[in-house]
């Protein structure tokens, strides 16, 4: 199979959907890989790399799109790409689509094989390759949040940690799932006074079992978030539902009644965001300010740290990669039933259900597109 890698082009975005030694991985097994060029330069992936394990480097985005059999990226398509998609191409990438109608309307039009990191599962639960990106951003979300605390960046001027005779600040966690439970260890590592809330009580008894009095656990329910969010210094927003658009659990009004000076941060913000207030910002331009209230929103966070982010990406999508490269996408798709619930789109129909429903498209099973 003919596998291209074009060069991110949504604003700030410095990740590549393969590393050389995911190429390496594909041209062992007979594939041929093409990569646009400086395509991961920008984190010090040069063409040199990309050519010594065996890709062969093309200068233009649209060459990749008109001669390879299958695409992998890391973001969703922008238009301009979307265009370029021809009937029956794979697309592997992170989609979202719940929140994008215009994505997911030009990717019908399209008639692509539209594959969603997102919402690919795992062996055990969860969703694997997500969980890199969730683990990146829970993490990078305390960082943010202490940062844009500080006076100069429109917080309050809080110092987390406090200091000795000064009361640290207050961390609340929405969510204790992949990015809640990241967001947690840096958290604690800050020296804040640190709550968490989940609806899960074997997770909020696990969290307990590991940190003990470091943390509070509270069960989530909307009076316990109104009453932990009204009291904190810096909110996270981790709650994620699988392929939806994420639930409004923080309202305009507990909003317009925080302290003046917090911080929120909104790494849900990738699915509509989890804060009635929040809309997508960039790293250009991260926050904005509502009722006092500095909102941090980007919508790609591990794009900040994107060495790490691309390595943590490649370790999780390659496998699924090799799968349909070796197999095609019907046939990988058969074979692994996880694989197959990250088909979101196919030749023109939505396959995964809650797109469908959320967007208002007939919902195709993906086995009636296989059979």
């Amino acid at each position: 199979m003919l596998v291209g890698v074009p060069k991110e082009i949504k604003n700030h975005e410095y990740r590549v959907g393969l590393t050389p030694p995911s190429v390496h991985e594909l041209v062992a097994r007979g594939h041929q890989v093409i990569v646009q060029t400086n395509a991961g330069t920008e984190i010090g992936l040069t063409d040199a790399q990309y050519v010594a394990a065996g890709a062969v480097m093309v200068e233009k985005a649209d060459d990749i799109f008109a001669r390879a059999d299958m695409i992998v990226k890391v973001k969703e398509p922008q238009p301009g790409e979307c265009a370029m998609l021809r009937e029956g191409q794979i697309l592997y990438t992170y989609l979202h689509l719940a929140p994008d109608p215009e994505q997911t309307a030009a990717l019908v039009k399209s008639k692509a094989v539209c594959i969603a990191y997102e919402t690919i599962t795992g062996a055990g639960g969860g969703l694997p390759l997500l969980a890199p990106m969730s683990e990146v951003a829970g993490r990078m979300a305390i960082q943010a949040g202490a940062a844009h605390l500080e006076k100069s960046k429109g917080g309050m001027g809080l110092l987390l940690g406090g200091v000795p005779g000064v009361a640290p600040g207050h961390i609340v966690i929405i969510g204790a799932g992949v990015v809640g439970t990241n967001a947690l260890q840096m958290a604690v590592g800050t020296g804040a006074r640190v709550t968490v809330l989940d609806k899960n009580i074997e997770r909020l008894r696990q969290l307990d079992l590991v940190y003990g009095n470091r943390i509070a656990t509270v069960y989530s329910t909307g009076h316990a978030i109104e009453e932990a969010v009204l009291a904190a210094d810096l909110v996270i927003g981790g709650v994620l539902v699988p392929g939806a658009a994420a639930p409004k659990l923080v309202t305009k009004s507990m909003i317009s009644r925080m302290k003046k000076g917090a911080v929120v941060v909104d790494v849900a913000i990738d699915q509509g965001g989890c804060f009635e207030t929040s809309h997508a910002t960039t790293h250009a331009i991260p926050t904005y300010v509502v009722d006092g209230v500095v909102h941090y929103c980007v919508a790609n966070m591990p794009g900040a740290v994107a060495r790490t982010s691309t390595f943590a990406l490649n370790n999780a999508t390659i496998g699924h990669a090799l799968a349909l490269a070796n197999k095609g996408w019907r046939r990988a798709l058969l074979d692994d039933a996880h694989l197959r619930q990250g088909l979101n789109v196919c030749l023109g129909q939505v396959t995964y259900q809650a797109v469908a429903q959320t967007l208002g498209y007939d919902y195709v099973p993906a086995d009636t597109l296989l059979a």
